[in-house]
C-alpha cells in the first residue's frame, strides 16, 4: 500500500540519506532491517521481509548511531508502505534522541537556517 500524492509536495521536514541498523518493535515482536533516510518528523527504512504491519500502526524505532551505545528512539506510527521500504512518521521523540537527530541532521544539510526553521515547525 502507499499513500496518493507526491510525497515531496507534502515534504516540510528535510530528509537526509543514512544508512544504519535499526531495530522496529511492536509490542513482543521486534525486527532488525536498515535505515535509509531520516528527518526531524520521520524516517525510511528497508521492509523486514516477515514484517506485516498496517497504516497508522504504532511501532518504536531504535535506530544505532555509529557506536552501539548512541541512539535515536522515537516512537513513531506508518505513514506509507512500498517499493520494499516503510515510510514512519515521528509521534514522539526523547530529549536525547531530539539532540542526537538534530546534530545528525545539521551535519548532513550543513544549512542551519533551515534547520532551525524545521525545528520551529516542529513547535
Amino acid at each position: 500500500m502507499t499513500t496518493s500524492g507526491n510525497p515531496e509536495e507534502r515534504r516540510r521536514f528535510r530528509r537526509v540519506l543514512f544508512d544504519a541498523p535499526m531495530r522496529i518493535s511492536e509490542g513482543e515482536k521486534s525486527f532488525e532491517t536498515t535505515l535509509l533516510d531520516l528527518s526531524l518528523k520521520g524516517a525510511l527504512v528497508v521492509c523486514p521481509p516477515d514484517w506485516s504491519g498496517q497504516p497508522d500502526q504504532s511501532v518504536e524505532l531504535d535506530i544505532k548511531l555509529g557506536d552501539s551505545e548512541t541512539r535515536i528512539k522515537m516512537q513513531a506510527s506508518v505513514a506509507h508502505i512500498g517499493d520494499g521500504a516503510i515510510g514512519f512518521r515521528c509521534n514522539t521523540i526523547d530529549m536525547e534522541s531530539i539532540t542526537h537527530l538534530r546534530r545528525l541532521v545539521e551535519l548532513n544539510t550543513g544549512d542551519a537556517e533551515l534547520l532551525e526553521r524545521e525545528l520551529e515547525a516542529l513547535a
